[in-house]
């Protein structure tokens, strides 16, 4: 007899193989996918406008022998983020090119602060690297300053971000100081952790060696007692900064910072107010910032958890498929196996009587012919007395 083959067995093996493949994938492409999906990407390139209205120094009347601060000023803050080299598979080096300018003036005389920062960062921490770029330019007709032992984020937060505090770089302070959790909320839907830093007023003449950081005016330019006398007062810089980020993917969907500069002669007795104004992203900024996070929050639930469910089910289901099948065809009906030669008539043995029984008779057992005694056949077929009662039978 023979087993039924074929197509069905051929089915069975790759329906087997094929799921053993998909729970395979199920299993890897989250490990492999995930990791090199949870990294800074290197075709980075983001623009934030904040606004608001503050008071402004005016730096034309103060070189005139007056100081004059300007109320509910229209300002923008601008920063343009891109990559630049070197960059790599495990660190990314960005460049930071930000303003803070008056928009009631035109060209120059509206800008108020600009710098360039340029910085190597982890791909998947968003902490500087020990050995890579740390510069900062404050000045267009000077070259960039080497920042050492730079520390803390800046312009991202790492993947995952939990509810804690981080340490964050203030880039006009020079400092590192703790940027803490303060709320989990929602930002256009979008689940948010909230985050903030208050940076102490810092005396920026001891960070930026600017002219314009440490000023001697006459007492009466400065609009204190004192008329001729020179009055040198240090430009103070203080500020509170919020962040709203995506924990999943660590972007920075919404920021503010309330900037405060003046000058003084102590860091607690502010005396002229240079920049004092509150300016959080615009709307269009946010939006643009939920669609970012969004995107790589998407791409890591895709390959992180959807892929390799659906990977998972159709290999269970194609395994169990091939198993069953497999199993259904090796127990299946058989096919009685044909011989072509002609039937052949068994041989009696050479002293059996019966010879010449046909092959119908092939297959009933030959009894041999017996020479039986009379007691012999008494005992096995005994005499029945008509006249006696029968036999009784127990059951």
């Amino acid at each position: 007899m023979a087993e039924r083959s074929g197509p069905s067995r051929t089915l069975a093996c790759i329906l087997v193989g094929l799921g053993a493949f998909l729970l395979a994938a199920a299993l890897l492409i989250p490990t492999y996918t995930v990791d090199k999906l949870k990294k800074t990407p290197l075709d980075l390139e983001v623009t934030t406008i904040a606004t608001g209205n503050g008071d402004v120094l005016d730096a034309k009347a103060l070189a005139a022998g007056k100081a004059v601060v300007d109320t509910n000023v229209p300002l923008v803050a601008q920063r343009y983020v891109t990559v630049v080299d070197p960059s790599n598979a495990d660190d990314i080096t960005v460049q930071a090119g930000q303003t803070v300018r008056r928009t009631d003036k035109k060209g120059d005389t509206g800008l108020l602060t600009a710098s360039v920062d340029t910085v190597t960062l982890d791909r998947v921490s968003s902490m500087p690297v020990a050995d890579g770029t740390s510069t900062i330019q404050t000045e267009p007709d000077k070259p960039a300053k080497v920042v050492k032992d730079r520390d803390g984020l800046q312009y991202k937060f790492p993947f995952d971000a939990e509810q804690k505090a981080y340490p964050y770089f203030d880039l006009n302070s020079r400092e590192t100081q703790d940027v803490n959790f303060v709320e989990e909320t929602e930002i256009n839907g979008m689940k948010v952790y909230h985050y903030n830093q208050k940076v102490a007023p810092v005396d920026l003449s001891t960070v930026v060696a600017s002219p314009t950081n440490k000023l001697s005016l006459p007492a009466a330019t400065w609009g204190v007692e004192g008329g001729d006398a020179p009055v040198t007062m240090s430009r103070w810089y203080a500020n509170e900064r919020d962040l709203w980020v995506d924990p999943v993917t660590g972007v920075i969907v919404k920021g503010q910072e309330k900037l405060y500069q003046y000058y003084a002669r102590e860091a607690d007795k502010p005396e002229v107010t240079v920049l004092k104004a509150t300016l959080p992203f615009d709307e269009d900024t946010i939006a643009y910032q939920v669609g970012q996070a969004k995107d790589g929050a998407d791409k890591l639930s895709l390959f992180g958890r959807t892929v390799p469910i659906a990977a998972g089910i159709l290999g269970l289901i194609s395994l169990i498929g091939g198993i069953y099948l497999g199993t259904r065809g090796g127990n299946g009906p058989k096919t009685p196996a044909t011989n072509a030669g002609p039937a052949t008539t068994p041989v009696a043995p050479a002293n059996d009587p019966n010879q010449g029984y046909d092959s119908q008779d092939a297959a009933t057992e030959m009894i041999p012919q017996q020479d039986w005694t009379e007691s012999d056949r008494t005992e096995v077929f005994p005499v029945i007395d008509p006249n006696q009662d029968p036999p009784t039978t127990r059951l």
